[in-house]
């Protein structure tokens, strides 16, 4: 089995547990498995594999429910899961979609694609307890809808869903730990702390292979960032921004400086 085959695969399987346990086994196997990244893998129908449900709905339609209730904190933490679900078939298609990169780049996201399935299991579980599980409330597919605007470019990819989608959650979990916290639920707390821990080193992973395609192209950074943001219509950069946590991810001074205007 190649990798960038068995990841396709991977991101193919519809039921969570089964993608959770197929993405471990391949990070697991990565250094016995071939990898051939000039191989130019056709595109099945029906990407990703997900389950029927949580029935997907636009976005302005998912209920902002208060975590200071039990139903409340159930619909959060699903939501969260459903952001982590996503997050493993992102990675995963960053594995298969894109020929002719280095080694490393199919490893960093095969990587960052087990880590995303632990922080999936690990809501789901404590999910659980609460009396629900993933699909009993409704979610919506926007991670997803940008990584299909970007199947044709990688370096907007790279731009806009680890540097744009993924860094947002670096901004916004604290102020949710913050909430849980106050709601009295330690172990949803707990769990924040290691997917946060995580998205850090996987924003920083975008940031390297997006400067990397940058200097490949003959383009700078900072200027192609908007750019790219207009052109594929990116949410829009909201602060508060997570300072900290996005210097630790890589983002350079001139970066920061840029969002630091963007809060003025």
């Amino acid at each position: 089995m190649e990798l960038r085959v068995a990841a396709l695969e991977a991101l193919c399987i519809a039921d969570p547990v089964a993608k959770c346990a197929a993405v471990h086994r391949l990070w697991a196997d990565r250094e016995r498995l071939a990898l051939d990244p000039a191989a130019d893998l056709a595109e099945p129908t029906g990407l990703p594999g997900r389950p029927e449900r949580p029935r997907l709905v636009a976005p302005d339609t998912v209920p902002q429910r208060s975590p200071f209730t039990l139903a409340g904190r159930a619909a959060l933490l699903h939501a969260i899961a459903h952001i982590e679900f996503n997050a493993i078939n992102l990675a995963l298609d960053a594995v298969w979609r894109f020929a002719g990169l280095p080694a490393d780049f199919y490893l960093d996201w095969l990587r960052v694609a087990d880590e995303e399935a632990t922080h999936h299991a690990l809501v789901v579980e404590h999910l659980a307890t609460l009396g629900q599980g993933y699909g009993d409330f409704d979610a919506h597919d926007g991670l997803w809808t940008m990584a299909v605007k970007t199947r044709g470019d990688f370096l907007a990819r790279m731009a806009l869903v680890p540097r744009t989608l993924e860094a947002r959650g670096l901004d916004v979990t604290p102020g949710i730990q913050a909430k849980l916290r106050k709601a009295g639920d330690a172990r949803a707390v707990a769990i924040l702390d290691v997917i946060l821990r995580d998205e850090v080193g996987h924003v920083a992973i975008g940031n390297h292979w997006y400067r990397w395609a940058c200097e490949r192209q003959g383009l700078d950074p900072l200027a192609s960032y908007p750019q790219l943001a207009a052109r594929y219509a990116a949410p829009r950069l909201r602060p508060p921004f997570n300072q900290e946590a996005r210097r630790r991810a890589g983002f350079t001074a001139e970066e920061m400086a840029w969002l630091a205007g963007l809060e003025a």
